[in-house]
């Protein structure tokens, strides 16, 4: 069965903003969520949906994925048996999708579904996250037409070799009393629509669950430590500038055992002496003299690999463009590649010997045999046009 477009189901068009695309998901999520439908099979599978929609084009990377190759694009981005719950990457910055509701529709999810929501202990983990790291990564062409490897150095939080990120100088770990170890506490308080229940960060542990009395020297109870860490990158061939590799798991490493953040790598690529890009094609500016546009030649023009021959016929005009097919970029994850512009320009000399001088006084009589005429000026194409 056809899985149905990810912007339908959001009610969204292909270039909405990511605001637009959150404001969608908030509705849908509020009208079908379980809890509101209850024993509703349909309203659930549709917050299903709306929920897998909302993984996809909230993340710019699988968002240009599915945009380039439809769902074929995500084959293997949530496993052999497609969506489930423990691929949303949003349980825990609810607050930010649903603004001041946001700690009500988390209780939604804190008290586990079986299987369906996202229970204590995975929460707890959520709540432990590292943070993720972003840097910045300069290319050349070169290196984008045929993909590089590059070994970084950052400076990055990895988990407390004395302690081994427990945070405790002698190993032991109690659970906060505060919360009992859920690293979440319920507050109640009276509102406009009556009593309202709503789950926060246990202040006491700050979301950890657990109390450290004899705390690590080392790392300060913190169970991580500064480090410089070098990491490997494999750029494809074909990306662009502002695009970004996202390597999960290579983060800063989470507090008390929690998983590890992500490290995300901006393409920055850098300015190139002959070619302009546009997408995956390249346009390059080639001169010529003015025998090789009337005579015509074969020329050899330059490609991001060489050269590459080009016929230049009889009577070319400057600004004339010739294509060349598969000499630009290659798309990424693909095997097609962009094409070459060359925009011819016409060198006209500015110092002449007398001998140049004197052939082009022998062929100025047959120049002016040819029938020239001035084209219309901006402005009489301007007067044309109201007229």
């Amino acid at each position: 069965m056809a899985k149905r477009d990810y912007y339908e189901i959001l009610g969204v068009d292909k270039n909405a903003s990511q605001s637009d695309i959150k404001s969608s998901y908030r509705k849908l999520a509020l009208k079908y969520h379980p809890d509101k439908n209850k024993d509703d099979k349909e309203a659930e599978e549709k917050f299903k949906g709306a929920s897998e929609a909302y993984e996809v084009l909230s993340d710019e990377e699988k968002r240009k994925k599915y945009d380039q190759y439809g769902h074929a694009g995500l084959e293997g981005a949530f496993g052999s048996g497609g969506f489930t719950w423990d691929n949303f990457t949003h349980a825990n910055d609810f607050s930010d999708v649903f603004g001041d509701i946001g700690s009500i529709f988390e209780t939604f999810f804190g008290e586990g579904r079986g299987g369906f929501g996202f229970g204590g202990q995975q929460r707890q983990r959520m709540v432990n996250r590292g943070g993720d790291l972003k840097i910045s990564l300069s290319l050349s062409l070169e290196e984008i037409v045929k993909g590089v490897t590059k070994r970084l150095k950052v400076n990055i939080k990895q988990t407390c070799d004395a302690c081994n990120g427990t945070g405790s100088a002698d190993g032991k770990v109690t659970t906060c009393q505060q919360c009992g170890g859920s690293g979440r506490v319920k507050q109640v308080r009276q509102s406009f629509f009556g009593q309202m229940s709503t789950i926060t960060t246990c202040p006491a542990c700050n979301g950890t669950g657990q109390s450290i009395r004899n705390k690590c020297t080392r790392c300060n109870g913190e169970s991580r430590i500064s480090s410089v860490k070098t990491i490997k990158v494999e750029i494809p061939a074909g990306v662009s500038d502002g695009q970004y590799l996202n390597l999960r798991g290579q983060g800063h490493a989470g507090k008390q055992g929690g998983p590890a953040g992500d490290i995300l790598v901006y393409i920055k690529e850098k300015r190139n002496d002959l070619f302009d890009r546009d997408g995956q094609d390249l346009i390059c500016t080639f001169p010529i003299t003015v025998s090789d546009a009337v005579l015509g030649n074969i020329l050899e023009v330059p490609t991001l690999k060489g050269h590459a021959k080009m016929k230049i016929p009889y009577g070319t005009q400057s600004g004339k463009v010739f294509r060349l097919r598969g000499q630009g970029l290659p798309h990424l994850n693909s095997t097609r590649k962009g094409d070459l512009y060359v925009k011819i320009i016409v060198v006209i000399p500015n110092k002449l010997s007398s001998e140049e001088k004197e052939l082009y006084r022998k062929i100025a009589p047959f120049d002016k045999k040819r029938d020239l005429k001035p084209g219309k000026s901006f402005f009489n194409k301007i007067k044309d046009y109201f007229v």
